[in-house]
């Protein structure tokens, strides 16, 4: 069988996966959006299956720094293999999450405090641990707000900078 005569598997695993990589590299809006996509992608799937597959990855509608509402699913703690340059694929999926959940970045010391619309915090902090940054400790996380620990003492202000360049960039 060739390679475009090759059909996406049918696996209830092998669809969440899709959805997963689909909400995680764009901003999707609605239900039909994603179908749509996944029709694309040569995964047919009803409305209903869709409902189900978004709870059971435990996808969630945020608000984005517009106002509108996309889809964010949880990290699951582990970079998927068929990224091909994690850390080019991890800056550009930042840097999109920025544009569209950062409100502000304020720094002290190593800290900086990151804002958001209110649900979207979780997200977005779980997307900068998972970024692979090299001068970043970690993350806290409440409903609106992260608080960003940079391993230099004093790395707060550029660190605030970084993100405030990543919300401010054209994708």
């Amino acid at each position: 069988m060739s390679e475009s005569q090759r059909q996406a598997p049918t696996t209830k695993t092998a669809r969440h996966a899709k959805i997963r990589e689909l909400i995680s590299r764009s901003s999707i809006r609605s239900q039909a959006e994603l179908a749509a996509k996944l029709a694309e992608a040569g995964v047919k799937v009803t409305q209903g299956t869709l409902s189900r597959d978004l709870v059971e990855i435990g996808a969630a509608r945020v608000r984005s720094s517009e106002g509108g509402l996309i889809y964010a699913v949880p990290a699951e703690g582990h970079e998927r293999e068929f990224q091909a340059d994690i850390a080019e694929t991890s800056t550009a999926k930042l840097a999109s999450l920025c544009r569209d959940l950062l409100i502000s970045a304020e720094a002290s010391a190593n800290l900086v405090v990151l804002r958001t619309p209110p649900g979207a915090a979780q997200f977005l902090a779980s997307a900068v641990d998972h970024s692979g940054s090299q001068e970043i400790l970690g993350t806290i996380a409440g409903d609106d707000t992260i608080m960003v620990i940079t391993r230099d003492p004093q790395g707060g202000p550029e660190t605030a900078d970084y993100f405030t360049a990543l919300a401010e960039s054209r994708g």
